[in-house]
C-alpha cells in the first residue's frame, strides 16, 4: 500500500532550523518556570535546591544543552546565547532571592537583639570583702599611718622562732599555753605570728618597727575559738622605747578603731617574751561602759595583750639590750571583728553562710 505525499511530510524528522526554533521555546519555558519557582518566597535551603534543579549537572538546563551539537553551525551561537542568557539571568534571580532572604534574617536577628541603650545597665553582682579582710586592712592602715610596715614569715614554723627564741625554752610551762599543732618534734604550725618579729630581727637592726597580720593554728575549737585564726602582732625596737610610748601607741589605735574617746586600760599579765606585760582593755562598745551582759557587767572588754620585748629575746637575735628597748603586742582578728560588728559566734566567720557575708 502506498503512501501520499503529505502522510510522508509528518513522518520526516524536523529540520536543523527547526530545532533550533524548538530549543529556544524549552529554554523560555524553563526560564519562566524557574523564575516562577524562586518567586515563591522560598527558603534558603529550597533556593539551593532550585538551582541544582535547573543549572545543575543533571538540570534542565543541561540536558536542553546537550542538544546543541545537532543545530546547523548558524544556529548554534544563536543558541549558545540564548543558553547563557538564561543561565545569567536565572543566577542572578537566585542570588538576587538568597540576598533578600539573609537581609530579612540579619534583619530580624538585629530586632530581636536590639540593645536600648537608654536602659540602665546590668550589672553582675560583685562579692565583698570578708570581714576578716576588712577588718585586718583597717587595722594595717591605723599602724601604716603611725609608721609601721607589714611583714610576713611562713605558716609552718621551726620550734626555735616559734618558742625558743621568744623565750619559750624546752621544758618552760607556758609551752603548754599553747596548744600546738606540732608535725614533727622541730617543726609545727605556727601558734602565733611573734616569729616574724624574730626572723625580722634577725635580718635587719634596729630601729624596726612592724605588724606582722597573718593566720595561726591552735588546737581549740568552740563558740569564741578557732583551730584557725588570724592575729596581727606589733614590733617597735629603737633607743629609748618606754612602757608610756606602747600605751601612746594602742590608745592612739584603739580610738582610730572603735571611735575618738573609747577607754583604755592596761592590766598586769605574763607573757614568757614580754617584760613587764599586760593584758589591754577597752570600754565595752555595746554599752559603752557601763556594765553589760557582753562585758560581763564590768564595763571593759580585753582585746590584746601587750608590753615591753624581754632582753633575753635580743640576745637570740643578737641585739644589745643595753642600748635598745622597745615593745611588742599581739590582737585576735577574729575578737576585734567580733566586737566591731556585734558577731556572737566566731564559727559565723567561717562557715561562709552569704545570708552572713553580705552584711557587709
Amino acid at each position: 500500500m502506498g503512501c501520499s505525499a503529505s502522510h510522508f511530510f509528518f513522518l520526516q524528522k524536523p529540520d536543523k532550523s527547526a530545532k533550533g526554533s524548538i530549543m529556544k521555546e524549552q529554554l523560555e519555558a524553563i526560564l519562566q518556570q524557574a523564575l516562577a519557582d524562586i518567586a515563591g518566597g522560598l527558603s534558603e535551603e529550597e533556593l539551593q535546591d532550585i538551582r541544582v534543579k535547573y543549572l545543575g549537572k543533571k538540570g534542565a538546563l543541561t540536558t536542553v544543552m546537550k542538544g546543541i551539537g545537532a543545530l546547523s553551525a548558524e544556529e548554534r551561537p544563536i543558541i549558545g546565547q540564548v543558553v547563557n542568557n538564561v543561565r545569567s539571568r536565572l543566577e542572578e534571580a537566585i542570588e538576587t532571592a538568597l540576598a533578600i532572604i539573609r537581609n530579612t534574617r540579619k534583619s530580624e536577628s538585629l530586632r530581636k537583639e536590639r540593645i536600648d541603650v537608654t536602659l540602665p545597665g546590668r550589672r553582675r553582682p560583685l562579692g565583698g570583702k570578708h570581714p576578716i579582710t576588712l577588718v585586718t586592712e583597717e587595722i594595717s592602715g591605723i599602724f601604716a599611718a603611725l609608721g609601721f610596715q607589714v611583714a610576713e614569715g611562713p605558716e609552718i614554723e621551726l620550734d626555735y622562732y616559734n618558742f625558743e627564741a621568744l623565750n619559750f625554752p624546752k621544758d618552760h610551762p607556758a609551752r603548754d599555753m599553747q596548744d600546738t599543732f606540732f608535725v614533727d618534734d622541730n617543726i609545727l604550725l605556727r601558734t602565733h605570728t611573734s616569729p616574724v618579729q624574730i626572723r625580722s630581727m634577725l635580718k635587719h637592726p634596729p630601729p624596726i618597727r612592724i605588724i606582722a597580720p597573718g593566720t595561726v593554728y591552735r588546737c581549740d575549737s568552740d563558740a569564741t575559738h578557732s583551730p584557725m585564726f588570724h592575729q596581727v602582732e606589733g614590733l617597735m625596737v629603737d633607743k629609748g622605747i618606754s612602757f608610756g610610748d606602747l600605751k601612746g601607741i594602742l590608745t592612739i589605735f584603739v580610738n582610730q578603731l572603735f571611735g575618738k574617746g573609747t577607754g583604755v586600760r592596761l592590766r598586769p599579765s605574763f607573757f614568757p617574751f614580754t617584760e613587764p606585760s599586760a593584758e589591754v582593755d577597752i570600754a565595752c562598745v555595746i554599752c559603752k561602759g557601763k556594765g553589760c551582759r557582753v562585758c560581763k557587767n564590768t564595763g571593759w572588754l580585753e582585746i590584746l595583750g601587750a608590753g615591753m620585748v624581754d632582753p633575753e629575746v635580743y640576745r637570740h637575735v643578737h641585739y644589745d639590750p643595753k642600748s635598745i628597748s622597745g615593745f611588742a603586742f599581739g590582737m585576735g582578728i577574729e575578737r576585734i571583728a567580733m566586737l566591731k560588728y556585734g558577731i556572737n559566734d566566731m564559727r559565723l566567720l567561717f562557715e561562709n553562710d552569704l545570708r552572713f557575708l553580705r552584711q557587709f
